[in-house]
């Protein structure tokens, strides 16, 4: 068939970028082998969510008694946390679905790739293929787990974030290799539901992209909830022939320790899907293992664009999905805004929480500014101590020329909702004044961010 689009992946990148070309009114297809949604919303972004929430109640149950409620035992039924958590992620990946019959998008099941001539081939499960052909063609194929020499996953004692959301049985211990967003979201996960949860990170403060101060903050949070953290140490080999695991960690004394633990969870990064989906048939050229484009997702072969994780920039749902709006809207010949990359917010969903946005303090004096910072702590917080969540801080660092928002570094609870605004002041160019005077409702957390800010001028007066 003739396609004016064809998008190969369904992630929040490719059923993103469908929808909005159907709405611009082009006629369009998605390749897809696998659940609508990508790994986001199948074993990712959602599904992660979901057993972090339980974990949550789990723990707001536990505490009870600090909120004057008496509550019986709380026990997590680790299955049913596990089977709720996949039920969410069907009903979302069937809400693409339903997107898709209802904007006329056309679903090709299989493994998409490209041929010569802005041609798709599509294979089927039963080996048996189709070839279709667009005027445009968008890779959207996402990425998966990165495999170290040294972790070779096997899928059952070794394992991946996606195996890490379907484990048959809470194992007794485990030990997570990588602190970035998925191993310390899952460290928490895990502890929370009772596992005996040992932290590996080869930088020297877990959240290593992050301001040092919240890095800080929530290795405190973690080894306050019996989370053994372990920086500037590296696994040098995992030996599986026994019961249990015995992982040889060179620690930061430059001393290997020996570890025993049920389950190793491999979260040290991915790798883009970029083999086996005809790059070298279409060619395309590549540049430091991703897929080269120019602002506008456009590849160096005309008619051929991509997107997500296969390209610079962070590996973020929102980043694909805001360069899958952009991509299309260029296609249909409107006047999209390219992205900018310094002012993408990330969120980790930890307990606390953390977000931010922007250069870190570290970052920000390497680059020559001088700084004008202000901290709110959570502890002078009456939303936050009401709420009995007094941990974190709300970091502002402003340039002390023109006070412009540089960077916003956010730890407690909720942070996530709340880092919105100061992506919203960064891309405005808003000052450390102007969020001074706009005023914010008490008592809610979002308040600290004006207190933040009057904290930079020294002017800070409410509790």
């Amino acid at each position: 068939m003739n396609f004016d689009l064809i998008v190969i992946g369904s992630g929040p990148g490719g059923y993103v970028a469908a929808i909005r070309a159907a709405q611009c009114g082009m006629q369009v297809a998605v390749v897809e082998k696998a659940e609508l949604g990508g790994i986001c919303l199948n074993w990712g972004c959602i599904p992660t969510k979901s057993l972090l929430k339980s974990a949550q109640v789990l723990d707001y149950t536990r505490q009870a008694a600090d909120y004057g409620v008496k509550a019986g035992e709380a026990k997590a039924d680790f299955s049913a946390v596990i089977a709720r958590s996949r039920g969410v992620a069907d009903k979302m990946s069937k809400g693409i679905q339903y997107l898709f019959k209802k904007n006329n998008i056309t679903i090709l099941n299989g493994r998409g790739s490209l041929l010569a001539g802005k041609k798709v081939r599509v294979e089927q499960l039963d080996g048996t293929s189709e070839t279709h052909e667009a005027q445009h063609i968008i890779l959207a194929t996402g990425a998966r787990s990165r495999v170290l020499p040294t972790i070779p996953q096997d899928g059952k004692r070794i394992i991946g974030y996606r195996q890490a959301l379907t484990l048959e049985h809470k194992p007794a211990s485990m030990l997570v290799v990588g602190s970035g967003a998925i191993g310390s979201e899952l460290a928490w996960f895990y502890n929370a539901m009772g596992t005996k949860v040992t932290l590996v990170e080869f930088m020297p403060n877990i959240l290593p992209v992050e301001d040092e101060e919240v890095s800080k903050q929530v290795a405190r949070s973690f080894k306050k909830a019996g989370i053994d953290v372990l920086v500037k140490s590296s696994v040098e080999s995992v030996d599986a022939s026994g019961e249990l695991l015995k992982v040889s960690i060179r620690n930061k004394k430059d001393e290997i320790e020996i570890h025993e633990v049920e389950t190793v969870l491999s979260a040290v990064g991915i790798t883009p899907n970029i083999e086996n989906i005809g790059l070298e048939d279409a060619g395309i050229e590549i540049e430091k293992g991703r897929i080269k484009v120019d602002d506008f997702y456009r590849t160096n072969v005309e008619g051929i664009y991509a997107i997500g994780d296969i390209v610079h920039g962070p590996a973020l749902a929102h980043v694909a999905s805001a360069e899958a709006i952009c991509c299309v809207e260029k296609i249909a010949g409107l006047s999209p805004e390219p992205i900018d990359y310094g002012n993408i917010p990330g969120c980790t969903y930890t307990s606390p929480e953390v977000a931010s946005v922007g250069l870190t303090e570290a970052k920000a004096l390497e680059a020559g500014f001088e700084l004008k910072v202000g901290k709110f702590p959570f502890t002078a917080s009456g939303k936050a101590s009401a709420a009995g969540a007094n941990e974190g801080f709300v970091k502002l660092i402003f340039n002390a020329a023109d006070d412009t928002l540089l960077g916003a570094h956010l730890v407690g609870a909720n942070v996530t909702e709340m880092i919105a605004e100061l992506v919203v002041a960064r891309k405005k160019k808003i000052t450390g004044r102007e969020l001074i005077a706009t005023i914010h409702p008490h008592p809610t957390m979002s308040e600290a961010v004006m207190e933040a800010a009057a904290a930079a001028h020294g002017e800070t007066v409410h509790l």
